[in-house]
Parts: C-alpha cells; sequence; structure tokens
C-alpha cells in the first residue's frame, strides 16, 4: 500500500480510480484498510477544492416537501396559516424562529439551511 496525500486534480483522478479497483475489498484486510484511507483523503479534498454550499432556506423546504411528497397546505402545522405559507414560500416574508423551529423539528431540515440569510422579494 502507497498511499500519499491528495494536493493535484491529478492525485485525485488516481486516487478515484484506486478506490475503484478497491471497491468490493473485504474490511480489516490490506486492500481494505487502503479504501478506508483513500476515501477519507478524497473526502478531504473534496470538501476543500468543491464545496457544496449551504441551500438557501426556501430552496430547503421546497427539497423537502419534494422528498417526503408534501404540498403547500401541508406547510400550515409549520408556517401559520394558508395566506402566510404562500408569502413565505414566495419570498415576501421572512421565516420567524418559531417557523425555524418547527420546520426543523417537523421536517428535519438542518437549522444551517433554514438561519442562512436569503433575499426577500417585495
Amino acid at each position: 500500500m502507497h498511499i500519499k496525500p491528495i494536493k493535484t486534480e491529478a492525485d485525485h483522478r488516481a486516487a478515484l480510480a484506486r478506490i475503484d479497483e478497491l471497491w468490493e475489498a473485504e474490511p480489516n484486510t490490506p486492500e481494505g484498510d487502503e479504501l478506508e484511507v483513500l476515501v477519507t483523503l478524497v473526502d478531504a479534498y473534496e470538501e476543500t477544492h468543491f464545496p457544496i454550499d449551504v441551500p438557501d432556506p426556501i430552496e430547503a423546504i421546497r427539497f423537502r416537501m419534494e422528498q417526503q411528497g408534501l404540498e403547500d397546505k401541508d406547510l400550515v402545522a409549520f408556517l401559520g396559516q394558508r395566506s402566510r405559507v404562500t408569502e413565505v414560500m414566495n419570498r415576501k416574508r421572512g421565516l420567524s424562529i418559531t417557523m425555524i423551529r418547527k420546520l426543523h423539528e417537523g421536517l428535519k431540515i438542518p437549522l444551517e439551511c433554514l438561519v442562512k440569510e436569503y433575499q426577500l422579494v417585495k
């Protein structure tokens, strides 16, 4: 096993190719250990070089609604009356702390998504 830090795009491609070769390696074997270390290195490299930005709150809510097959009317329990749901989803009204808590607890949307600032439409 010869493992080195991933510093360049070429190193990254080589590590991904090696991971592909080792993908079915048994745990607690030399190949399995190499796979585990390479995956950790690739993850660290990708987190630094290809960061994924947290979505804005409305996009996070829409994504969760799509995942769970929810409609706007299902958000009344979290946001209040139907007109408030419409205002929030159309970016005419911001989320309150109470709404954020309810969405986080009820729909399991990460807090870092819900508290991110976003542009309201005037």
